[in-house]
Parts: structure tokens; C-alpha cells; sequence
């Protein structure tokens, strides 16, 4: 059988297997609020997070007076390792529990509070020494170190999507250069355009994605400021005279980043608006990739009944009965990983709106929400670059043919034939069932040579008067 131990809180008696290094509270969370099955193990950042301001807080009150040295070096030790990634599997509250964030607050408290016993040579569970409350989460409540936390894993987290942003961007300005004479049909409408070059469309997707980077590096700075210290509506009872200016410098040095207090503490706790902007970010760069991959999915069509001016890698098979098919598999996960996001920031923006008075009570589905948008975002943007843009090749024959046998390039002979001759050329060819090019040389107006020269010429981009 089993060893366990009893532990009792204001609900009555559970018995938890005897090594495990979370309690009570954490016990009755864990198997009343397994919602999604994803724990708090499964966001080591946030994990991370939270340990930071745990030992922040520590340090604090150590400085203060108002928490023990030796307990405080224990309760830093078991933060530390926390951070370095142990005891993850201790941490297993589900990441979208209902209790507002309490729960996951005391399952940091708890295996916190009993690594520190642990390291101070007394038993778990006891808390005769270190005591989940009233040391590891002195000077704090949830409200204040759960928004705290998210914000410092989220700001960690973007670091990624912005790389993979900027990566994508390269990848994008070097399929643009390499692209750059090769003749493409603009399409309006899915409709015959104007000549291009291929060049220019990728050039289109760097500016696009250069700017959709930019933007979540600027909305990543509104995580800077944080509601730690102002407990559990913002005054900021039970905590010292100057734990603020104490706490907020020990967590800088912990997390190498000048976090912030927040300007008005009571604004800190009502309000969840930088998540709002971030969510809504995170939603403009996943739905314009996905833009841009059904773009691709258009551009590689075929090989024979599409378009075809543009081939993708071939990464898998695409059908289990049609022999040698090959699907835009990349891209099309790219658009759907664009719908997904779209629910997710859905569901945020409902959340931020649906908070009461003093504090939101749904964090918790903001977190996973966000999250889920940040681990779909950069697994999209790295798998589009790596598997889809960087061997993307064109096919400069297909493209120019497409070019050369479309009434589109009528508009470039305007100049040098007049609008009545050309428009008259358009008509016989339509009457023949004949491109315009071919048209033209029937008619003897131009060599093939020069009407290439003519069109490449039309394609290129007209010079700015500034």
C-alpha cells in the first residue's frame, strides 16, 4: 500500500502520497479544476515566472525584516530550482482552473513552502518552519503575483515570435532578391492584372512581416509594468512600507528586466488591456502569414490544372490514393494556425471584458489563450521559413509564358502603338482565339524580343518624384 500523509486545511483532512511536495490546497485544485489537462508543468515560462516573483518577494521581506534570514535563503533555494526547471512535476494544478488563479498560487506556495522544509532537514507537510502562507506568500496575494507572473512569462515568451518574426522577414527579403527578374501576372480579383516581377510580391510579404514583428516588439512593452505589491485590491495591505521598491529591484536582477510599478495600482488590478493588445497582435501577424500562405497555396497550384509559377517543397505525400500528389501541406497549416489564433484572441477579448470590480477573475483563460496563440504563432512562422519559404522555387518560364499570353500586358504597348491600335489588337486576338502577343506578330507591330523588353519594362516599379 502506498504511503501517504494527512494534511488538514479549512475544508477538512486529505491525504496525499508522502513525497509529493504540494498540499492541500493544491490537491483539492488539481482534482476539482482539471479542465484542459494542460498543467502548470506544461508553461515552464510561466512556471518560471512565478518562482521569480516568489523569490523576489523573499528577498524583499528579508530586507525588510519581516521574514527570516535562514527561511528566506530556503525559500530562494527552492525558487531557484524551480527556475532551473525542477519539481515540474509537482506543479499540477491545470493551467485553466476556475478558482481565478488561487489555486495555482498555493501550488507554488505549497511546494515551495515544503522544498524549503525539506532543505531546512524538516518534514513535508508539517509547515512548522516554512509555512505556505505566511512565508512564501507573505506581502503577496494571488491577485497581485498571478497577473505579475503572466505578464513576465508573456514579455519571456515574445522574444521567440519576434525572432522567428524577424527570421521569416530574412527569408522572405531573400527569395525577393532572388526573384527579382522573374516576370510575374498580377492579379486583381483573381482576375488577369498587370505584369510584375515575382521579386516584388515576396518584396510585399518582407515589408509585411518586418512590420508585423515591429509591432509585437512595441506591444511587448506594455508587460512591462506590473501590479506586484498591491496584494489583493490594490492598496497593497499586508505588505511593508517599502516592499515595493525592494521587491521590483531584487526581480530585476532575478529576471534581467526593468519591470515596472504600475502607475495606479487599482487600474493594475481592474484592468487586462496589454493582454488584450497582445492577444489582438498575435491575431494580426497569424492572420496576415496566413494571407500570405494562401497566397502561396494559389501562386503553387497545379502542376498542370493551376497555376504553377511558383513550387514548394515536398515534405510528405499528399494523398494515400492518388499516386505522387503533393500537397501545400506548410502553408495550409499556416492559415489554419491564423483561424485558431482568431478564436483564441475571441476569447481573451471576452475574458478582459468579463471582469468584476476590483480584479479579473478569468486570467486563467486569458493565460492558456495567449499562450496557445505564442506557441502556434512561432512554431508557424519558424515551420513556414524552414520547411516552405527557404527551398520555395520559381518557375520563371511558367511565369513569364502566363505573362507574355495575357491580354494584361495590352496596357504596356499603350506608349508606342496608341490606345486605338492596341484596344483594336485585343479585339482581333479575343476574335481568333489568340493571345495578344501573338496577335501583335500576325500583325507584324513587334518581334517577340521587344515585346518582352516592352513588358519587363512595364513590370518594374515607377520611379518616385521625391
Amino acid at each position: 500500500m502506498p504511503q501517504v500523509r494527512a494534511e488538514t486545511d479549512t475544508l477538512g483532512e486529505v491525504y496525499l502520497p508522502i513525497e509529493t511536495l504540494y498540499g492541500a490546497n493544491t490537491w483539492r485544485g488539481m482534482n476539482n479544476l482539471c479542465f484542459s489537462g494542460r498543467t502548470l508543468a506544461d508553461e515552464p515560462a510561466f512556471a518560471r515566472a512565478f518562482a521569480q516573483c516568489k523569490m523576489a518577494a523573499a528577498l524583499a521581506n528579508r530586507d525588510l525584516g519581516i521574514l527570516q534570514p535562514d527561511l528566506a535563503q530556503a525559500i530562494v533555494a527552492a525558487c531557484q530550482e524551480i527556475i532551473d526547471g525542477r519539481h515540474v512535476e509537482h506543479l499540477v494544478v491545470d493551467l485553466f482552473e476556475g478558482s481565478g488563479g488561487t489555486s495555482s498560487n498555493m501550488n507554488f506556495n505549497e511546494v515551495i513552502a515544503n522544498r524549503a522544509q525539506q532543505l531546512l532537514g524538516m518534514p513535508l507537510g508539517k509547515y512548522d518552519r516554512v509555512h505556505p502562507n505566511d512565508h512564501v506568500n507573505r506581502s503577496q496575494s494571488t491577485n497581485d503575483v498571478y497577473p505579475s507572473a503572466m505578464k513576465i512569462a508573456v514579455h519571456a515568451r515574445l522574444a521567440g515570435v519576434i525572432s522567428e518574426l524577424d527570421a521569416l522577414a530574412d527569408a522572405f527579403a531573400a527569395k525577393a532578391a532572388a526573384f527579382q527578374e522573374v516576370l510575374h501576372l498580377g492579379r486583381t480579383c483573381l482576375q488577369d492584372g498587370q505584369p510584375m516581377y515575382l521579386g516584388q510580391v515576396f518584396g510585399g510579404y518582407t515589408a509585411l512581416t518586418r512590420r508585423l514583428a515591429e509591432a509585437v516588439r512595441t506591444v511587448r512593452s506594455q508587460l512591462i509594468p506590473l501590479p506586484l505589491g498591491a496584494t489583493a485590491i490594490g492598496t497593497g495591505l499586508g505588505s511593508a512600507p517599502g516592499y515595493k521598491r525592494a521587491v521590483f529591484a531584487h526581480l530585476a536582477s532575478i529576471t534581467g528586466v526593468q519591470f515596472s510599478v504600475a502607475d495606479d495600482p487599482f487600474d493594475a488590478m481592474q484592468n487586462m488591456d496589454a493582454f488584450s493588445r497582445v492577444s489582438a497582435e498575435l491575431r494580426t501577424a497569424a492572420t496576415s502569414l496566413g494571407k500570405v500562405a494562401a497566397d502561396l497555396i494559389l501562386l503553387s497550384s497545379g502542376p498542370n490544372g493551376g497555376i504553377a509559377e511558383i513550387h514548394l517543397p515536398a515534405v510528405q505525400a499528399g494523398s494515400s490514393i492518388m499516386p505522387g500528389k503533393v500537397n501545400p501541406v506548410i502553408p495550409m497549416g499556416v492559415v489554419q494556425v491564423g483561424f485558431a489564433i482568431v478564436g483564441n484572441d475571441t476569447c481573451v477579448a471576452q475574458c478582459i471584458q468579463a471582469g468584476q470590480l476590483e480584479i479579473n477573475h478569468f486570467e486563467p483563460a486569458v493565460l492558456s489563450r495567449v499562450f496557445d496563440s505564442l506557441t502556434l504563432l512561432e512554431n508557424g512562422a519558424r515551420l513556414f521559413r524552414e520547411k516552405c519559404i527557404v527551398d520555395l522555387q520559381a518557375d520563371s518560364a511558367q511565369g513569364e509564358a502566363v505573362v507574355l499570353n495575357s491580354a494584361a500586358i495590352a496596357s504596356s504597348f499603350l506608349d508606342q502603338f496608341g490606345y486605338n491600335t492596341v484596344s483594336a489588337v485585343v479585339k482581333k486576338a479575343a476574335r481568333n482565339n489568340r493571345s495578344f502577343l501573338v496577335e501583335m506578330q500576325q500583325q507584324q507591330l513587334i518581334t517577340i524580343d521587344d515585346a518582352r523588353e516592352l513588358v519587363r519594362q512595364a513590370a518594374r516599379v515607377v520611379p518616385s518624384e521625391n
